[in-house]
């Protein structure tokens, strides 16, 4: 199949407007002599240290052999259920590695802090930059220098983006992504949001809602609903950094612990110390950036993956804008229902057919690009495919022909919209994102006074007061970046669904972020330029009249007759500046550039 005209059109473009950054960016995989053991180029009492704490076989091969040796640079702790299942990880990759006479070992590890936990709280102000630390720490732990390939292990929100942004900054080295597999479905997420909107609206009592999110959240493994991480997953096989298939199977089953030790052994295989050399700076261009893009639309993915994608794409010297998310989103047909955009969950997702259906149906429909490296296959048809069992080894077969499913599941041909499920507003406003797979047609064009908030508790406290029950547009602002580190707003989707259900017409207008589960509300998102950088979301005042039409793909203010003369509010952004460790990271928020650049206080790796 031809590649889509609008595919081929859009990376086409970033490769031109990339062109210099990426050569440089190549040219360190160029400067890098990969034929030989990367602990060579130390001196011999560096290497010592690198062996001292090592199994007996592990250091012999260390110091004098030339097996090659695997960093394991881990997101495990046991708080967060999705990166429990890592603490079995380490001993099944060294055992598999040495199957194949390659050494592995623990390079470092990286904070995995939980959205689910901070969710509303001071907390949750440290979780964007939560990326860059562990981009930082993954740069850590790999320049022992003293490794051929690495496995990195991490799934959650900011968890896998920092992990390869950390990565790419080490383009030479072979980079395989282990995931550790959803937990098998609980209380079905559509019941559980409708706890959450009964206990906003004071109907139940706390006791009845922590029943209900701990019949959800129930077990080791990610959450399974399709919100960042489960998005993460998707985007990880889409670029050819898993093995293919591996991004859904559960944690703790045998099929999970042979593609482990699958990972292992093929990060051995594809270092350049033998003849199948894959180093992450050539699996990860321009193209398999399209390929993460178009993976996104198809499935109504995170709306956080607008920032995360241009971060990760500038890591490997490529720039990506909003421009081209639109581009894609309109070419890309919407193929899956997973909540929030529908009532079924990741593992109905991979039971009906999973990303080997997905994948082919893309590729066959042209939205692919098939011709990439991967660290799975020759291209990404291999990718087209499922793992199953044989014995105790893994081993892959040709994906379902058709889907068991089509309530989750679609054909390219027969989707459930002509366009993927992710938007680009602009307009007096700035420009933002906006997630309409889960909103309802007569709910994407909404026009309204405004209700202006500087934070999402003055939101909560105003819905009960009753201030809230008309139609209204709610801005809340100062919650960029430079404002206070961006901070999901996911606490308002409950109070806002109660006033949608109660007839009002209302919509959500923000300079922050509302996650891969922003739900059935019409959501303006992103905003950029933030209000602290004076944005003219910061100009906006009660009762000004905001138009919000994602169809047409406006955000806009309708009449104010002061607006050109109005200034910017001065927001009290001192507040956030201090308490739960906030006052560390004063760095990251003086110096981070906007949501469409990423939202990082690193923007730029390579100035021109």
């Amino acid at each position: 199949m031809a590649l889509n005209p609008t595919v081929e059109a859009v990376t086409a473009r970033i490769v031109q407007r990339s062109a210099s950054r990426r050569r440089r960016y190549l040219d360190l995989i160029d400067g890098y002599d990969a034929t030989k053991p990367a602990r060579v180029r130390i001196a011999e009492a560096n290497r010592a240290h690198g062996a001292a704490g090592c199994a007996v076989q592990d250091k012999i091969e260390l110091l004098g052999g030339k097996w090659p040796s695997i960093g394991i640079v881990t997101a495990y702790n046991d708080m967060l259920s999705a990166h429990a299942p890592y603490e079995r990880y380490p001993e099944l990759i060294r055992k598999a590695a040495r199957e194949v006479g390659a050494v592995a070992q623990v390079a470092g590890g990286v904070p995995a802090m939980c959205d689910g936990i901070t969710q509303g709280f001071e907390g949750m102000e440290l979780s964007l930059f939560s990326r860059d630390v562990i981009a930082l720490s993954t740069a850590v732990s790999l320049s022992h220098a003293t490794f051929d390939s690495a496995l990195l292990l991490g799934i959650c929100d900011k968890i896998v983006p920092g992990l390869l942004i950390g990565a790419l900054r080490f383009p030479w080295l072979p980079v395989i992504l282990v995931p550790g597999g959803p937990m098998p479905s609980g209380l079905p997420n559509k019941e559980k949001a409708a706890r959450r909107q009964l206990f906003a609206e004071g109907k139940i009592g706390r006791e009845e809602l922590l029943q209900a999110e701990a019949e959800s959240y129930h077990a080791p493994g990610t959450c399974t609903f399709y919100g960042t991480a489960n998005s993460n997953q998707m985007m990880m096989e889409v670029m050819g950094l898993h093995l293919p298939g591996a991004a859904f199977v559960n944690p703790n089953t045998p099929l999970r612990d042979a593609l482990t030790m699958a990972a292992a052994q093929r990060a051995a295989r594809i270092t350049g110390l033998g003849d199948d050399y894959r180093p992450i700076g050539r699996v990860i261009d321009e193209r398999a950036i399209v390929n993460a893009i178009v993976g996104l639309m198809a499935t109504g993915g995170s709306t956080n993956h607008f920032i995360h994608l241009p971060a990760i794409a500038l890591a490997a010297g490529i720039e990506i804008t909003w421009d081209d998310f639109a581009e894609l989103s309109h070419a890309t047909p919407l193929m899956a229902r997973i909540y929030p955009n529908g009532s079924a969950d990741v593992n109905h997702f991979h039971a009906a057919g999973g990303m080997g259906f997905l994948i082919r149906e893309l590729l066959d429909a042209g939205l692919l690009h098939r011709d990439v490296v991967t660290v799975g296959g020759a291209d990404l048809s291999a990718y087209a495919q499922e793992p199953t069992l044989e014995g105790e080894a893994v081993s892959w077969r040709d994906a379902p022909a058709a889907s068991a499913d089509e309530s989750v599941l679609r054909g390219a041909q027969a989707p459930f919209s002509s366009d993927g499920g992710l938007r680009l507003l602009s307009g007096g406003l700035g420009r933002a994102c906006v997630k309409v797979s889960a909103v309802a047609e007569d709910k994407r064009n909404v026009e309204a006074p405004a209700l202006v908030f500087d934070s999402q508790a003055d939101v909560q406290a105003a819905f009960k007061r009753g201030d809230l029950d008309r139609d209204c547009i709610i801005v809340v602002r100062g919650q960029g970046p430079r404002a206070n580190g961006m901070p999901e707003l996911h606490k308002l989707m409950p109070l806002m669904g109660a006033l949608q259900d109660r007839g009002f017409k209302v919509a959500l207008v923000t300079d922050g972020r509302m996650s891969g589960a922003s739900g059935k509300v019409l959501a303006a998102i992103h905003i950029t330029p933030e209000a602290a950088e004076g944005g003219a979301l910061a100009k906006v005042r009660d009762g000004d009249v905001l138009r919000v039409n994602a169809d047409k793909g406006e955000l806009d203010v309708v009449s104010p007759a002061d607006w050109r003369d109005r200034a910017p509010a001065q927001l009290d952004i001192v507040r956030n500046a201090r308490g739960m460790g906030r006052e560390l990271f004063s760095v990251f928020r003086a110096h981070a550039c906007s949501a469409e650049r990423g939202g990082s206080a690193f923007p730029d790796y390579d100035p021109i």
